[in-house]
């Protein structure tokens, strides 16, 4: 049964949405929490990464970051316009906010910059490696799954947590300041974006997700959809384990790609 989902209330207010959804987010706060609450952020506001740390993570996510557009464009080949609201709805949202992501790309690499990581070792040499879990699986959601999950595992996963973890970053004045005052807000400008204009986008998701699925889908379209949401957060913490600890994972990462084959 799919019952046509019109949202009511305010958009990022979660009683706004149906039970289900609602039911889906509170079973992905414990993964979603991994990843906001992990260690690597309180180190980098503390300026206690390492170069090798700080270059894992500015040139392990660039992949992410650069191809963010392509992952809303695969989602977007999936709409056909007046098929569904939701169709409609995911249309016009996906071709609003693909020329805004363009333009994250120059911010992060001056972010990098900033960190003391060339932008060479992004846009030239290969992803460190351990690090391309994440990048592959939203390709692997984008493209070859629905557009409720591709959604799920992208727009509202990503970037949901990332504008937590981003906040956390642009808001600790110990970090900002590490940074020379002439160049600062040029430095800071995608964690500033992330910390801000996220806030919404998330939430314009899951309202995208619910009026896909409706306000009574079946169980194995949640159960689907909720996975995916889970599967992202846990790419994002093993990402941020790989930062960290690039030799403690190695066993972990090799396990589950053993389990997946």
């Amino acid at each position: 049964m799919n019952l046509r989902f019109e949202r009511r209330g305010p958009l990022m207010e979660l009683t706004s949405y149906p039970q289900w959804a609602q039911d889906m987010v509170a079973k992905c706060a414990v993964a979603r929490r991994a990843v906001v609450d992990h260690e690597l952020w309180s180190r980098m506001c503390a300026g206690k990464l390492n170069p090798s740390e700080r270059t894992r993570f500015m040139a392990g996510l660039w992949p992410v970051i650069e191809g963010f557009p392509g992952f809303m464009a695969r989602s977007l080949v999936k709409t056909r316009y007046g098929r569904s609201a939701g169709d409609n709805l995911a249309r016009r949202w996906l071709v609003r906010n693909i020329r805004v992501e363009q333009n994250h790309a120059e911010y992060w690499l001056r972010w990098a910059e900033g960190e003391g990581v060339p932008r060479s070792a992004l846009v030239d040499d290969p992803a460190p490696h351990g690090t391309q879990m994440l990048t592959e699986w939203c390709l692997e959601a984008s493209g070859k799954d629905t557009l409720a999950a591709g959604i799920a595992a992208t727009n509202y996963a990503i970037e949901g947590a990332t504008g937590e973890w981003a906040r956390r970053i642009y808001e600790d004045r110990q970090y900002a300041e590490g940074f020379p005052t002439a160049s600062r807000s040029q430095t800071l400008r995608w964690l500033q974006l992330h910390a801000a204009y996220d806030d919404e986008h998330p939430w314009e998701a899951l309202e995208i997700i619910c009026t896909l699925l409706g306000t009574e889908p079946s169980r194995i379209d949640v159960a689907h959809v909720t996975e995916c949401i889970q599967r992202t957060y846990v790419c994002m913490k093993l990402f941020g384990d790989r930062c960290l600890y690039a030799r403690a994972v190695e066993p972990e990462i090799a396990l589950q790609s053993a389990s997946a084959r």
